[in-house]
């Protein structure tokens, strides 16, 4: 099996593909040199720099393409639709960047409030500023925070344990476990002295009404996508002082290359920190993503694990929110009971969404079955009474 690693990856990544026997190509390709190579390998590797578009995965599922994978959490850049058009899984690499992410939302926060990045500018250009700097502590303040997945939950954890603050949260799907106090997000926007972002995707989470909640000292940070924030109001709230200030990693129209210009209006207001998209940009952090995109695309490749797919697999309960209905087999471990039990299932109009099997002992599993009907009484009888079936129960 081949990989083409058309951004690069580090070196821990590339033993982990090697070890596993699959032959690692990290020659960069161009549009034109991707749509014409594609069908050779059976997984890509990108990282925000290519853009894997149709005309890329239709060429990739003529060949030999079976999974694309993002080194990173977003996958903006991968046509995930056209992926699943084609029977593409695309999977991503969501953890390795988590506490880069959440230390560079706790950096931000000290830089707005003790204006650290302002009087570097001052003392760098030969002047000595003090007392127009004063600042303000993060001890014992409110910070809300809006996403509470893997990073909002980081920085929690810093946030309490390192600085005393209390932590209150809204997320569509709250982890009760994770020691945040979820309110509602207008809650929020009305009791936080901080309020970090980390919802992702392009949809607007904080947009003139948002702004007009919050109190008027309040310090947003935002480390998760430029377009969760409408950047008009932000301006006007931030040039008319109806805000303390922001802080930010990420921006609606980010430059394409190094040394290119940087021409976001922020830039010309005295109450903003900014920093160039730099939230996953650790040494820890590119190391563990890249072993960790390398793990799960080996396991696609080889054992047909969908750990981290966004297009397959359990991450679709979440996008498509549909209820789903578990259904848990246990059977004899040989051949032909897994056409038997999707036989009486299609029958009685029950569809699968996926189904997960693990041996048990040497000659029977257990499997899983993610349903989007709840299995009626009568069909579990009939489950139990197929050959090699030792029981069913939802």
């Amino acid at each position: 099996m081949k990989v083409l690693l058309n951004d690069g990856l580090e070196a821990q990544g590339l033993k982990v593909f090697n070890d596993a026997g699959i032959e690692t190509d990290i020659k960069k390709r161009n549009l034109e040199g991707l749509i014409a190579d594609i069908g050779q390998f059976d997984a890509l590797v990108v990282r925000s720099a290519t853009k894997v578009t149709r005309e890329i995965i239709e060429a990739g599922a003529r060949g030999n393409l079976k999974v694309i994978g993002r080194a990173g959490v977003g996958f903006d850049n991968i046509d995930a639709a056209a992926a699943s058009e084609f029977g593409i899984v695309v999977k991503i690499a969501p953890f390795g960047s988590t506490n880069a992410v959440a230390e560079i939302a706790i950096d931000l926060m000290l830089s707005i409030s003790r204006n650290t990045s302002q009087a570097h500018h001052f003392l760098k250009n030969g002047v000595w500023i003090k007392k127009k700097l004063e600042g303000t502590e993060l001890a014992y303040k409110t910070l809300g925070i809006i996403g509470c997945g893997r990073i909002g939950q980081r920085l929690a954890q810093i946030a309490k344990r390192g600085f005393d603050m209390e932590v209150i949260g809204y997320d569509l799907y709250p982890n009760y476990e994770s020691g945040i106090k979820y309110v509602s997000k207008e809650e929020i926007l009305k009791t936080a002295d901080y309020i970090s972002i980390h919802t992702g995707g392009k949809d607007v989470i904080v947009g003139e009404k948002e702004l007009a909640q919050m109190k008027p000292k309040v310090f947003i940070i935002n480390t998760s996508r430029g377009n969760n924030i409408d950047q008009t109001a932000l301006y006007k709230a931030l040039k008319e002082k109806k805000i303390g200030g922001y802080a930010t990693d990420v921006y609606k129209e980010e430059p394409k290359a190094e040394g290119d210009p940087f021409n976001d209006q922020l830039k010309e207001l005295d109450n903003v920190v900014l920093s160039s998209h730099l939230g996953a940009s650790t040494i820890e952090a590119q190391v563990e993503t890249s072993t960790e995109i390398a793990r799960v695309l080996s396991g696609y490749l080889i054992e047909g694990d969908f750990t981290n797919a966004v297009n397959a697999g359990k991450n679709i309960e979440v996008a498509e929110k549909k209820q789903v209905y578990t259904l848990f087999i246990h059977h004899k471990d040989v051949p032909g009971v897994f056409a038997n039990i999707d036989k009486v299932l299609a029958d009685n109009n029950i569809n699968i969404q996926a189904n997960y099997s693990h041996q048990i002992d040497a000659g029977h599993a257990i499997s899983v079955y993610v349903l989007h009907h709840k299995t009626p009484q009568e069909v579990i009888t009939k489950l139990k009474a197929i050959p090699n079936v030792c029981n069913a129960k939802n």
